[in-house]
């Protein structure tokens, strides 16, 4: 049973990729689902199912000739999280009922710009959601409920960031890792313990399928 669950997640992944540019996927393994962003909207693929369309109201996102797609994370209780890539709202969908909240986050710094994010992740082991904006290069943690996004201190801004996951670490460190991805490179950052500030500790990093699904052990 496993083995066809990840047979069909495998095949929607590929013919996702193929029907939309840009694209974004989520798969949920032991929901058997993908959740798929492409510039018709949102889409969740399960198995032996029709693909089902999910509206987001007041949903507003920029092509990918001006910015990176908006991104997909999941969260701690098996909910989609959706981003804008210019407004500092996210969409979350409820992973049983499917319908869809809107919240519209405080942000504690820039907010004379117009933020979005470009990517997305939840951290089990801080307890939050960490954000990236690829056109101001800032880098955000927002509160499980959704209610505030605060911006972590960088020593400059890490522009051209298209997505951000959670590295595999030692039990022992006080720091967390993220992976912030974009089209030609990525940087491997450590997160400071009180998650108020970053820096950047390598040029580049791996994103291995651990990141990509939340960064859960």
């Amino acid at each position: 049973m496993l083995s066809k669950i990840f047979s069909f997640l495998a095949a929607v992944l590929v013919s996702s990729t193929a029907i939309a540019d840009p694209a974004r996927t989520r798969s949920q393994p032991d929901r058997a689902r993908v959740w798929i962003i492409d510039g018709n909207g949102l889409f969740l693929e399960e198995a032996r199912k029709p693909r089902r369309a999910v509206t987001l109201p007041g949903w507003q996102w920029a092509g990918d000739a001006y910015a990176c797609a908006p991104d997909i994370a999941i969260g701690p209780r098996g909910e989609a999280v959706v981003t804008s890539n210019v407004l500092p709202v996210v969409w979350k969908v409820d992973p049983e009922t499917f319908a869809v909240s809107v919240h519209r986050l405080q942000l504690d710094a820039d907010g004379d710009k117009d933020v979005g994010f470009s990517g997305l992740v939840y951290s089990e082991r801080n307890g939050a959601y960490f954000a990236v904006s690829e056109l101001h290069g800032s880098l955000w943690r927002i509160d499980p409920l959704l209610r505030r996004a605060q911006k972590i201190a960088l020593a400059g801004p890490v522009r051209g960031a298209c997505g951000v996951s959670i590295q595999r670490q030692e039990r022992a460190s006080l720091f967390s890792r993220l992976c912030l991805q974009g089209p030609a490179e990525s940087r491997l950052l450590h997160l400071a313990a009180d998650q108020r500030s970053a820096y950047v500790h390598s040029a580049s990093c791996a994103a291995d399928a651990f990141a990509l699904n939340g960064g859960k052990k």
